[in-house]
């Protein structure tokens, strides 16, 4: 009987953990196509720590002209996205095979833990990686934004979290 309990207790712990895992790890289709890449994806939540201090990429290519960028910025920018993009999608791919690993071990009747916890661990370095992928580029694109630009940026992305005419919370 105690075994049985055990067994369950244990089963519910290793689903709420994949289950924690799987929301975690979706992570937005990676870009495709011609084009600034990142496009499409919305600014950062307003619980994002970071969002008030780094650009979306995407915002930044869309206001160039705004900005005043310059051709060496541009050319500057694109680069690190498609960089980024790249390694981005080389690392979903990891990410996705690091899940269906640990999805297989947990599926069995009796789970070895030690490989299961291996298993996640591939899946959090996965994930660490992307994130940390993400936050330098973000960096770099940063740095290369004179202090008037990033000021401009900083009015736009307030102006848009304003509600226009007719969109505020008492609008019909």
């Amino acid at each position: 009987m105690k075994k049985g309990i055990k067994l369950l207790v244990g089963m519910l712990a290793a689903a709420f953990l994949l289950s924690v895992v799987l929301v975690s790890a979706q992570q937005p289709e990676p870009p495709q196509g011609p084009g600034p890449q990142w496009q499409g994806q919305p600014p950062h939540p307003p619980m994002d720590p970071l969002g008030d201090a780094m650009f979306p990429p995407d915002m930044i290519m869309q206001h160039a002209r705004e900005l005043d960028l310059t051709p060496e910025q541009r050319t500057f920018m694109r680069s690190e996205i498609q960089k980024t993009s790249t390694r981005f999608n080389e690392l979903q791919w990891q990410l996705q095979d690091a899940m269906e690993a640990l999805h297989e071990t947990m599926k069995a009747n009796s789970v070895n833990e030690q490989q299961a916890l291996a298993q996640l661990d591939k899946v959090l370095d996965a994930e660490r990686e992307i994130k940390r992928l993400h936050i330098g580029m973000a960096i770099r694109i940063k740095n290369q934004l004179t202090p008037e630009q990033q000021t401009k940026l900083h009015s736009m992305r307030h102006s848009m979290m304003r509600p226009g005419p007719g969109q505020g919370p008492d609008s019909p």
